[in-house]
């Protein structure tokens, strides 16, 4: 009887400890994004492009994987876009400003990165995320986005449902771009668009076409800059197509 008693208390302290623990869903690499359920509450968490290991995040603490960045060297890029003028300086503060502000809008009354996310452009991925360039032999900060080639004209779609925080600016660096928010601090972003189709404050559904392939701003030919931001922290924006199938560990 005793013995019965002392296994049903154990019973009941596992399935205690079990019911609380946190699952952290998705790669533990440099530059990805994952899911962390928490009992009913499910949440999103970015890891840098240059996080460190190991992780503390709450109760838990994992290790992160290293991830070794090619760097590419690209000429003939108009050396304008290399060295700005001092005349210059004026447009890249307004890009800064704005995409910042765009980038620090939180909304949490909407979730729409729930229902997952798709392509934005079909083409041939012409720069990765992560990677640093050289542009006509001047290193550049690392890549915050990946660059998809495609047509001109190409028609880009919104990866999921949400709103237009921002629309045109034909931005020194980004040129035409459109940065749509998902909700809880998650936003996408489409630059060097050739026209943006949306204006700020759209309400616009997974797969509208909110603009076309373009090489606005700083571009040596027509493709996408399609990026991915949670609360200012830019990731791989390829790791949000398998957001509601990624793997989960228990911690």
């Amino acid at each position: 009887m005793r013995c019965r008693l002392i296994c049903l208390i154990m019973s009941s302290l596992l399935f205690a400890f079990n019911a609380h623990a946190v699952e952290v869903c998705g790669d533990l690499k440099q530059g990805e994004i994952l899911l962390i359920k928490d009992g009913e509450k499910t949440s999103l968490l970015a890891l840098r492009r240059d996080e460190k290991s190991p992780y503390r995040f709450g109760k838990i603490k994992f290790d992160v994987k290293q991830t070794k960045w090619d760097v590419q060297s690209i000429k003939g890029v108009s050396q304008s876009k290399v060295t700005p003028s001092k005349k210059d300086e004026a447009e890249i503060a307004r890009e800064r400003a704005d995409v910042g502000k765009a980038l620090t809008f939180k909304d949490n009354s909407r979730h729409d990165w729930q229902k997952g996310f798709i392509l934005p452009v079909e083409g041939v991925i012409s720069g990765h995320f992560g990677n640093q360039r050289i542009f006509n032999g001047v290193s550049k900060n690392p890549h915050t986005g990946t660059d998809i080639a495609a047509p001109e004209g190409t028609e880009v779609k919104a990866s999921s449902s949400g709103k237009v925080l921002l629309a045109g600016g034909n931005y020194f660096y980004s040129g035409n771009m459109v940065i749509l928010d998902h909700g809880d601090g998650l936003q996408t972003i489409y630059a060097h668009l050739k026209e943006a189709k949306v204006k700020a404050g759209d309400e616009v559904k997974q797969g509208d076409v909110i603009g076309t392939v373009g090489k606005t701003g700083r571009a040596t030919g027509p493709h996408l800059h399609w990026g991915a931001s949670l609360y200012n922290v830019r990731f791989r924006p390829h790791s949000l197509l398998d957001l509601n199938k990624k793997k989960c560990r228990s911690f």
